[in-house]
């Protein structure tokens, strides 16, 4: 009798389930198949493009002999004479590049200061070097012994304690891992054979991504060191459908575009086609500008000079561009081996903070407008926000059907006699229905259209609270 009511009770709820609509709300899940056909149809998450500005950190063993670049260790193995003339100066012969990791001590490294310090610059995602090509992972690799963080050097987890520090402060967390490692004796006997053997990926490489995913959840699985080989050595179809399909962070997770030879710029959730990429010009697929505060190196340099270090303006003029453009600036400064970061890459990281505070509603959440550089004017990009978002290309221009409630225009040098003009914006204003005021500053600016050129009447500038890239919000009237 009671199995006959429960049977009846759930044929009851089921069909006034059924009533109000839910069965017809429910979608299952699309399964993503190992190929790049199917893998390149998953929609970009929202999140990331609406972060535009992330900070990478490339941290490692190189970060010892901070000289030249993160690169050192190969350089030196290949016979760089200046890397060879600095190890004579300054170690014993015979010394090795393990016999650095030592000294990788990280003592300072405090992880709640650095997630302050990214939260103050603006950023809304971080990317750490869970291994570099050398090889030596900042987590404990089940994988890497004695060649990891908690063995050796800092003995502890430096990625777990980074991404608990940097989610506190509301900002997403990522990882960069470097698919091939240069001196991997797996690795290289793989290599030797032509890549007709895989024993390193399976024994190496997915086990550790798989360790990343599983343990610490990152919002971004930034792919490196994969040109020596094609994907089908790498498998990498086969690790993307097990990120979109069944791990932990399958809904969150973006990867992007360095998965084997001939991939990049071709698939992937976003493209960085090269190092510091940037087109300044509209693309077609979601992508990222990677590029240094130190324009010569990606790790910490104990040499570098003041003038190899990029300027606010020189950092505007990268990240300007790269968001009208649809791109999103990935920022890369080397933090120390001692776990500090340089007091003048913290400036420059605070100073970019001082400058969204004031500007960033012309950078977050914003889509590349109808065009990005003004025709007349070079040092102006348009940026502008729509009510909805385009999950399937969320950098495409603004469609008839998509309602624009701003479009902004940010120039980088001030005119000289204070009116800034512009050609690009003129068909819109002729209605005379719009509003032009400066982010950051108070009422509304005058202009006029002079021969199909709009002339904007700008403030003193002695009285303007940004110092280095100015933003003009045009907005329709509200009557």
């Amino acid at each position: 009798m009671r199995l006959i009511y429960l049977a009846t009770l759930i044929t009851l709820c089921a069909a006034n389930v059924q009533n109000i609509g839910i069965y017809n709300t429910i979608e299952v899940p699309k399964r993503y198949k190992p190929d790049w056909t199917d893998l390149d149809t998953r929609p970009l998450p929202e999140w990331y493009d609406k972060a535009k500005i992330g900070i990478f950190l490339h941290w490692g063993v190189y970060s010892v002999p901070s000289f030249r670049s993160e690169w050192f260790w190969n350089y030196w193995k290949a016979g760089m004479e200046k890397c060879n003339e600095f190890m004579r100066k300054h170690y014993p012969p015979g010394f090795t590049y393990q016999e650095f990791a030592p000294m990788f001590t990280a003592e300072f490294f405090d992880p709640q200061k650095w997630a302050k310090i990214f939260a103050k610059s603006g950023a809304k995602y971080i990317v750490l070097t869970s291994k570099h090509h050398e090889g030596f992972t900042l987590f404990p690799s089940k994988k890497s012994f004695s060649w990891n963080a908690m063995e050796v050097g800092p003995k502890r987890d430096l990625v777990g304690d980074l991404a608990k520090a940097v989610r506190a402060e509301g900002l997403k967390f990522g990882v960069y891992h470097s698919l091939y490692e240069w001196y991997n004796p797996i690795y290289l006997e793989d290599r030797r054979t032509g890549f007709a053997t895989q024993t390193y990926v399976e024994t190496k490489l997915w086990p550790d991504i798989k360790q990343l995913i599983n343990d610490y959840k990152p919002s971004v699985l930034w792919s490196d060191g994969d040109w020596e080989a094609h994907d089908t050595y790498w498998n990498s179809t086969e690790l993307l459908a097990w990120l979109y399909n069944d791990s932990p962070v399958k809904n969150e997770i973006v990867v992007n575009d360095r998965w084997g030879i001939g991939i990049p710029g071709k698939h992937g959730d976003f493209y960085n086609y090269q190092d510091r990429f940037n087109p300044g010009k509209l693309l077609k697929h979601k992508w990222e500008n990677a590029f240094t505060v130190d324009s010569q190196s990606w790790g910490y340099r104990r040499n570098m000079e003041l003038s190899e270090i990029f300027s606010m303006d020189q950092l505007l003029r990268e990240i300007v561009p790269t968001v009208s453009c649809g791109g999103n600036a990935l920022i890369n400064i080397g933090p120390t081996k001692e776990g500090t970061i340089a007091p003048i890459f913290q400036e420059r990281l605070l100073s970019l903070g001082d400058w969204l505070a004031i500007n960033g509603e012309a950078i977050y959440n914003t889509s590349p407008w109808d065009s990005q550089n003004d025709t007349l004017n070079g040092d102006v990009w348009y940026t502008c926000t729509k009510t909805t978002y385009n999950a399937r290309n969320p950098i495409a221009k603004p469609s008839r059907s998509d309602t624009v409630t701003a479009v902004y225009a940010i120039f980088l040098k001030w005119p000289g006699n204070s009116i800034l003009k512009l050609k690009d914006v003129a068909p819109s204003m002729l209605s005379g229905n719009y509003h032009v005021q400066m982010l950051g500053q108070d009422g509304y600016l005058n202009w006029q259209i002079i021969e199909g050129v709009v002339n904007i009447r700008l403030p003193r500038k002695a009285v303007v609270k940004s110092e280095h890239a100015w933003s003009l919000k045009f907005s329709l009237k509200s009557y």
